[in-house]
């Protein structure tokens, strides 16, 4: 007779479903990857902000990860420094390469600079100028920038003691030789017929001018004028210097005789 067996059950060795090791599993996994994004916007931050930083830091961590896989094999502690300095100074001259500033086109630059002088330039011949206001040097200096803004060559202030009546010279474009006398008088003080025969005495015959003319900021007598008109001296007074600045009016030398009046030559015996 045969006694029936209970069969046994075998024990399972399939892992049970723990809920609480399962939680603690995703809070490690929240945490992890909130320090990961933390670490990746500081990152990113710190790239916008300071980018030289950034890089000497990648550098730093690259530099640090070859160290280590490097830090079984025997070497000493010396060369460890020594390579990480090298690597560290490689980085900084990485880095201020591609942080320095673009490389400057000096002609780009150098053309921004003419285009600044010419327009500065106009801005002051066309700015208003009371040349009453002047003292004596600064008259004749603006007579000069006058005469160089209408296309005059070789302008020189000659002014002084020994001028012998010459102030500004100047060659037109057409090659001709401007002399010019300044005379900055205030309005009641008119430019007489002495003044212009001192200078009509020089301004041919010692300075060799094609044309020759007396600026002043009043106005001229009637016999300073007649004089004038008869040795061929161009007369310019306050209110022709104003058209002439403001090229409402002729320059001296336009519409000028092209050979000056004998009058003013000393007859030769």
């Amino acid at each position: 007779m045969s006694i029936p067996t209970r069969p046994v059950r075998r024990p399972d060795r399939r892992r049970r479903f723990d809920l609480r090791a399962t939680a603690l599993f995703f809070v490690l996994l929240a945490v992890l990857l909130c320090v990961l994004v933390f670490l990746a916007r500081t990152a990113a931050h710190l790239v916008e902000s300071r980018p030289l930083w950034a890089v000497v830091l990648v550098m730093v961590a690259v530099a640090a990860a070859l160290l280590g896989r490097s830090r079984w094999r025997r070497f000493s502690a010396a060369r460890y420094a020594r390579r990480a300095a090298e690597a560290l100074e490689e980085a900084a001259e990485n880095a201020s390469e591609h942080l320095a500033a673009p490389p400057v086109d000096e002609e780009f630059t150098a053309g921004q600079e003419r285009f600044t002088t010419v327009v500065e330039e106009e801005v002051r011949a066309a700015a208003p100028v009371d040349y009453a206001l002047l003292d004596a040097d600064g008259f004749e200096q603006a007579i000069a920038e006058l005469c160089a803004r209408d296309q005059c060559t070789e302008v020189e202030v000659v002014g002084g003691a020994c001028d012998l009546g010459a102030d500004v010279v100047a060659v037109t474009g057409d090659g001709r030789r401007v002399v010019i006398q300044c005379k900055r008088y205030g309005d009641t003080n008119k430019v007489g017929s002495q003044d212009l025969q001192r200078f009509g005495g020089t301004c041919f015959t010692v300075h060799e001018a094609d044309v020759a003319a007396l600026v002043t900021t009043s106005d001229f007598t009637a016999p300073a004028l007649e004089y004038a008109q008869q040795c061929g001296i161009i007369c310019v007074n306050g209110e022709d210097l104003r058209a002439w600045h403001d090229r409402t009016g002729p320059s001296p030398w336009d519409g000028a005789p092209l050979t000056p009046s004998a009058d003013c030559f000393p007859a030769r015996g």
